[in-house]
């Protein structure tokens, strides 16, 4: 029996690319957004490919407040006490440019948005998988979450925060069969990045904003590969594998299986503070 996918975010970009990827393999789908129109495109498009014995529920759905949240899961306990899995995709850019320049509120939205709603909906979901003595979380991570990301302070730290939170967590679920992590997509060519291009280099930085025509062009990371990343994650080729941020372009996931033990008792995949004495400038430390 297929397992049950809730998927947030899921009216375009990845989410979207991950629901229909997820239900021609025989998913079940709970799929969760704030624009209803697409959303309800989405499931009809879906429909149209599911087999028999498959489910697909769309559900309108702001992750950033609360209220609407507690209200989903009052409203829909039955299903979402079914949910196998959770994938975190929602998500915005919000302000760019200057720090000092940008909006304070629209700055906040973003971490209400992807930091704090992200995080809300993680919450949510544990009693279940808690009471089954299993669960999958994958929660999308992005530009800024290792590596700085200037002109974009928001979204850039509401990433790292996330990052470091399911770190946390993993060790929390350490022994619940329940195990969490952070998927890095690499740069992939949606909608976000048509706001990138559209801010302009003032806004963005004039190398970012170049290297993101550059993407627009080759097309950025291939989403066949975030799509099987997510596949390994939330299968048995990767038990006991949590608390790591795993990237799609770069990592070589797929030798993992025979070595996940090592990994989880290594600093691999995660972030990190570098001392003097891990680049040999020993003059740094005490």
């Amino acid at each position: 029996m297929k397992k049950t996918v809730l998927i947030t975010g899921s009216n375009q970009g990845i989410g979207y690319e991950l629901a229909k990827y997820l239900c021609k393999n025989g998913y079940n789908l709970i799929l969760c957004a704030r624009n209803k129109v697409k959303l309800a495109n989405v499931e009809k498009e879906l429909s149209k490919i599911k087999k028999k014995n498959q489910f697909i529920i769309s559900k309108n759905l702001d992750i950033s407040s609360e209220k609407k949240v507690d209200n989903f899961f009052k409203l829909n306990f039955k299903k979402l006490s079914k949910v196998d899995v959770l994938i975190n995709c929602a998500g915005i850019y919000g302000p760019k440019g200057l720090f000092q320049n940008q909006n304070w509120q629209n700055w906040k939205d973003v971490i209400r948005i992807n930091l704090l709603g992200s995080i809300y909906i993680i919450k949510k979901i544990l009693p279940y998988f808690t009471k089954k003595n299993k669960g999958k979380i994958i929660q999308f991570a992005g530009g800024g979450a290792a590596s700085p990301f200037p002109f974009f302070t928001a979204y850039s730290a509401s990433k790292v925060g996330l990052v470091r939170f399911v770190e946390n967590i993993s060790l929390e679920l350490k022994n619940k069969n329940i195990q969490i992590n952070c998927i890095a997509p690499g740069p992939v060519n949606t909608r976000m990045l048509d706001e990138v291009l559209v801010a302009g280099p003032v806004n963005v930085g004039k190398s970012f904003y170049e290297k993101s025509i550059k993407q627009k062009s080759d097309g950025g990371t291939d989403i066949k590969k975030i799509n099987e990343l997510v596949y390994y994650l939330i299968n048995k080729d990767s038990k006991n594998l949590s608390g790591k941020l795993i990237s799609a372009q770069w990592d070589n996931w797929r030798n993992f299986k025979k070595r996940i033990d090592e990994i989880n008792k290594s600093d691999l995949g995660t972030i990190r503070r570098i001392a003097g004495r891990d680049r040999k400038m020993n003059f740094f430390d005490l």
